[in-house]
């Protein structure tokens, strides 16, 4: 296989795993180390390839979410702006819960990713994340649920600095927004469909910020084409992976994120064995 085949793969790899409650940027780490692929995520084009990918799948969520975005904006230019509106309301949730993250984004995912962004701290954060997910499971057992349009802001806010685990890797965005949600009394499925809403703007705005540099990026020839097709697989899978999960996450009432919890922790596990550490 060529350099350029194993990013096709990667992209494939980011699309399905940015959405599942796995952690994307975990199997970004683990995946290729344990696979001993060819690519050097220190290279300079690397980051901005990434988050070409990252765009792809705000793209995919737009696409997919496209019809409550419309009413989300409808409802906010009819209120004009005030939350008195359950639409105009919503929309002023999701961009204050987007904050915490966004702001720590730019604070500090450089540095959290220098210090734990490490094949054995990944693998070892993927199981603690699956722990999470599976007592996720237990919470989701002892709440009522609540429509979104019960939820408050507090709560959005405290959903909104659960994202921000995503910055450590190993860790899954949807997966502490699923919990985070499910904590806060949302049955599976409007938790999913706030974290997904809620990872839209975050991932759309790194993406803004980022892809600029590949232009500017050294790289070997023709790869700029191979990232562009990467996107646009990354995205399909990143669609494909939501209305799987939005279907999932409808028909299970319980032990809904269990199966992810236990493939996180064996996975992770399986990658320190086989990694040798």
């Amino acid at each position: 296989m060529t350099h350029h085949i194993y990013l096709l793969f990667l992209a494939i790899l980011q699309g399905v795993t940015e959405l599942f409650p796995i952690s994307s940027l975990g199997h970004i780490i683990l995946v290729p180390a344990l696979l001993h692929w060819p690519i050097n995520r220190d290279a300079g084009w690397f980051l901005p390839f990434v988050v070409v990918l990252h765009l792809a799948t705000a793209t995919a969520l737009l696409l997919f979410f496209w019809r409550d975005w419309a009413a989300l904006l409808g409802g906010f230019i009819r209120a004009r702006g005030r939350p008195d509106n359950p639409d105009s309301r919503l929309l002023w949730i999701l961009f204050i819960a987007s904050i915490p993250a966004g702001l720590l984004g730019l604070a500090l995912a450089h540095k959290i990713k220098a210090l734990f962004g490490g094949f054995t701290f990944a693998a070892v954060a993927l199981m603690i994340n699956g722990i999470m997910l599976i007592l996720g499971d237990r919470l989701r057992a002892r709440q009522p649920s609540h429509s979104l349009d019960n939820l408050s802001w507090p709560r959005a806010i405290g959903i909104g600095f659960a994202q921000s685990l995503a910055l450590i890797p190993g860790f899954s965005r949807s997966g502490a927004t699923l919990v985070a949600g499910i904590g806060v009394g949302l049955d599976y499925e409007n938790s999913a469909k706030f974290s997904f809403l809620l990872a839209t703007p975050i991932i759309a705005a790194a993406g803004m910020l980022e892809v600029p540099k590949l232009f500017h990026a050294q790289m070997p020839s023709g790869l700029l084409g191979t990232i562009f097709l990467a996107g646009l697989l990354s995205g399909i899978c990143a669609w494909a992976s939501v209305w799987f999960l939005m279907h999932y996450f409808h028909k299970h009432e319980i032990k809904a994120l269990r199966p992810f919890g236990i493939y996180c922790i064996a996975f992770g596990a399986l990658a320190l064995i086989i990694g040798g550490y």
